[in-house]
């Protein structure tokens, strides 16, 4: 599980002018639709044809957890591409990205300096080029760590030093034990 990478997913949801489809008859007609035929969904699903053949024609209805769980999230992974790429795009060029965490941050800073990691609760505002670089790097199948460390990175610029404004000396934040963190376009 990605922890980053599904709240940016679950931010762009937010921007659908539609609900994707909730049950399993319509979900598996729209992946099938969606990958070309029962064969390439059976696989991509890791059941057989005959069990996708059967969802389609409603003789299934009740998938188990775990089948439930995968076609929920492919066909939300599908679901209106052009939304999902305009609200993406907004983010990343004009709008930006709200981060809402709580989460243990600390910094490496010079001697001298209170550096002591602690909890804190943030909701901060990120430019568009933070949102870009979050956007761009999860396109490009980055793991969750190195999300973490683009988020971090961010944080360090935009929080804690306001854009330049202060705490100029500061090396590396570090942002670990993520209790709760929400995006929002």
């Amino acid at each position: 599980m990605s922890l980053i990478g599904d709240g940016l997913d679950a931010a762009v949801q937010k921007a659908f002018t539609r609900p994707a489809p909730k049950t399993a008859g319509p979900q598996m007609r729209y992946l099938v639709k969606q990958l070309g035929g029962t064969k390439a969904a059976a696989q991509m699903l890791r059941v057989s044809q005959r069990t996708v053949e059967r969802y389609v024609k409603d003789q299934i209805k009740k998938p188990r957890p775990g089948l439930a769980a995968r076609l929920e999230r492919e066909v939300k992974k599908r679901w209106q591409p052009q939304i999902r790429a305009r609200a993406r795009q907004k983010a990343a060029s004009t709008g930006g990205i709200v981060i809402d965490t709580r989460a243990r941050l600390g910094y490496t800073a010079p001697i001298g300096s209170t550096d002591q990691d602690r909890i804190r609760h943030l909701t901060v505002a990120l430019p568009p080029v933070h949102a870009a670089r979050l956007f761009d790097a999860q396109e490009a199948g980055e793991s969750d760590d190195r999300l973490r460390e683009i988020a971090a990175e961010a944080l360090k610029e935009v929080y804690f030093q306001d854009g330049g404004r202060r705490a100029g000396s500061l090396e590396e934040v570090r942002f670990t034990d993520i209790e709760h963190l929400e995006f929002d376009l």
